[in-house]
């Protein structure tokens, strides 16, 4: 005679607990994981073109390293010690590069900063070929920097230059040599970069000018202010935010310029217009020392380290009492 166990209470309810349970312990499982299935193609591809570049970049600067030799032998800091002894090698043409990145970040970046920011409250404006006039200045930024550059090489030429038969039938003068003579040859760097990028930093700051409440002009407005009092007090510290973003962004893309100087002005006259960059890539590409290139690198990297961490130190938000 068979017999049938009939379950107490408390081991159904023990049950009924398990079989609830075990779903949501692997739905909580599944949950901690799928942020990470969607961030792995990144982070895979963040690794290996940002993370392992920097890391062997670093190894490399501690080595004697020509890629065309076979032995690379481990210096450990002499790359960077070379760097400030002015008794080496590389010494005097690296600052002299270093002081080029500095003038061209200095004419540069006012511009940069200053011009746009005109140019984008002339776009917020409302007036007949708004859109059109918002293309031509953000057109040139589709260009790259070769086309940009053997473009302006030709008009800038000092004989058949456009630049200077238009100078000519003004009453100017008409055979400056913008590429081969000082100043000429950093006026022609700066105002072909602003020309390109100009409309860049023109985006930028009219997608911050249109995310300013128009509340607060219309208060301005009532209060009795000027157009010089609300641009003054509503619109700049609307605009603190995406300055300091602009700021660092420009700084960095200027310390970094490298096509322009290289076929425009070919770094001359001289060695004048040969910024680090350009001294970076022919000590390593075309000098064969990739350690004292990447030193320099690393050298330069923290220069802008520090200027980013002063830059937002100056234009953070102060908490008023």
């Amino acid at each position: 005679m068979s017999t049938t166990r009939v379950a107490a209470p408390a081991d159904t309810a023990d049950a009924v607990r398990r079989t609830r349970r075990s779903p949501r312990r692997g739905v909580a499982k599944h949950g901690r994981l799928t942020p990470w299935l969607f961030l792995a193609p990144y982070l895979l591809i963040f690794g290996a073109f940002v993370v392992l570049p920097v890391v062997l970049g670093f190894w490399i600067s501690l080595h004697r390293w020509d890629y065309t030799l076979p032995g690379r032998p481990f210096v450990g800091l002499d790359n960077y010690e070379d760097l400030f002894d002015s008794e080496s090698r590389i010494f005097e043409t690296f600052w002299q590069s270093m002081q080029a990145t500095g003038i061209f970040t200095v004419a540069s970046v006012p511009l940069l900063m200053v011009l746009p920011l005109l140019v984008a409250l002339v776009m917020n404006q409302r007036f007949p070929g708004r859109n059109l006039f918002r293309a031509v200045y953000f057109a040139p930024y589709v260009l790259g920097v070769a086309v940009v550059a053997v473009l302006w090489r030709y008009l800038l030429d000092a004989n058949i230059g456009l630049v200077n038969y238009y100078l000519g039938l003004l009453g100017l003068p008409d055979d400056t040599a913008w590429t081969t003579s000082l100043p000429a040859a950093w006026v022609a760097l700066v105002g072909v970069t602003v020309w390109w990028t100009i409309g860049y930093n023109s985006v930028i700051y009219l997608a911050a000018l249109q995310d300013i409440p128009h509340e607060l002009y219309e208060a301005a407005r009532v209060d009795g202010a000027s157009r010089w009092q609300q641009f003054w007090n509503v619109t700049l510290p609307g605009l603190r935010p995406v300055l300091a973003f602009v700021l660092m962004i420009t700084i960095i893309a200027s310390a970094n310029m490298f096509g322009q100087s290289y076929l425009i002005t070919q770094g001359g006259p001289g060695r004048e217009t040969r910024t680090a960059i350009y001294q970076i890539a022919e000590t390593g590409l075309r000098n064969f020392s990739m350690g004292d290139a990447a030193a320099m690198s690393y050298v330069l990297t923290a220069f802008l380290m520090a200027l980013s961490v002063v830059v937002f130190w100056l234009l953070r938000e102060r908490k008023t009492r």
